[in-house]
């Protein structure tokens, strides 16, 4: 068994795809394929699924998984040990449903680079729920997720609450809404919405807020950078937490405003997981530190949650 084995199961199932994987490994797939087949054989178990759209680590080889990441995580060490900084070190993926990425994700992103520059970060936009499947398969180290306050928190991950935040409706300037000092549900409903699409917590939370009436007109999209840019664009308007609109350069530059929703809205948490494991690597945790210094700077509210 050698250790360059594990690193491409490793890279196969954070991409997902034995050919992805072989193009970031600058090898052919055909080597890449009879290396981890090699790699099976010697341990009588299948560590992969292969279908069609991809490879998924089998349930043997998620069984496996953290013992192959602490092999890695030992290599490293040896390695940092050893003085060998000219390798480039383990990625450390995150997902995102594009929430705080102002304040907390671009600030946490360049103090980690400056602190293990021999480090990747790859940060992935996608639903909550590709996120949360990603994070248990092993394709992402970290996910940065919304929760609706009073909902449980599921047991499989990890959990750590960064930030708390109140939906808010972001508007165009030009909206007559815009020039109330807050906008009620009935105000909502007679503006073009834009909606986040079904596996996001804010396409429920304001399926909930509407409670079956229908606005004006819907316009579905994924990720809130996407929203806040049609609305900067006159399409209509959207609700986001507060935490991913305050400060948005969009917003600085006047391209779109945001007023609170009347009433008394429920929270949105703004939460990093991570897969329960008995070993985190080492980058993985790093960045995860970083995420939490940053918010406690912000003032938010770290803390642990039931499940976490």
């Amino acid at each position: 068994m050698r250790t360059e084995q594990l690193e491409y199961i490793a890279a196969v199932t954070r991409l997902g795809s034995l050919r992805r994987a072989a193009e970031e490994l600058r090898l052919s797939q055909p080597a890449l394929s009879e290396t981890v087949r090699n790699l099976e054989r010697e341990l009588g178990v299948d560590l992969l699924e292969r279908k069609r759209s991809g490879a998924t680590m089998s349930a043997a080889g998620r069984e496996l998984l953290p013992r192959i990441v602490d092999v890695l995580d030992a290599v490293d060490r040896l390695r940092a040990a050893a003085g060998e900084q000219h390798r480039v070190r383990r990625m450390v993926r995150v997902g995102t449903v594009n929430a705080a990425t102002v304040p907390l994700l671009v600030p946490v992103v360049r103090e980690f680079r400056a602190a293990h520059p021999l480090t990747q970060v790859e940060v992935v936009g996608a639903q909550q729920s590709d996120i949360q499947r990603a994070l248990l398969e092993g394709g992402f180290d970290l996910g940065l997720v919304n929760h609706l306050e009073g909902d449980d928190m599921p047991a499989e991950f990890e959990s750590t609450e960064l930030l708390r935040g109140r939906p808010v409706v972001c508007l165009h300037p030009d909206s007559p809404l815009a020039a109330g000092a807050q906008v009620s549900v009935d105000d909502l409903l007679t503006e073009p919405l834009i909606v986040m699409r079904s596996g996001y917590v804010m396409h429920r939370y304001v399926h909930r807020l509407l409670a079956g009436r229908a606005p004006a007109f819907v316009c579905s999209t994924d990720g809130a950078e996407m929203g806040k840019l049609m609305v900067a664009e006159g399409l209509g308007a959207t609700v986001l937490p507060d935490f991913s609109v305050v400060g948005d350069p969009l917003e600085r530059r006047g391209a779109f405003v945001w007023r609170p929703l009347a009433g008394d809205p429920a929270g949105v948490l703004l939460v990093l997981r991570r897969r329960r494991a008995a070993s985190v690597p080492l980058a993985a945790r790093a960045l995860h530190e970083a995420f939490v210094r940053r918010a406690l700077s912000l003032d938010g509210a770290v803390s642990r949650r039931p499940g976490a």
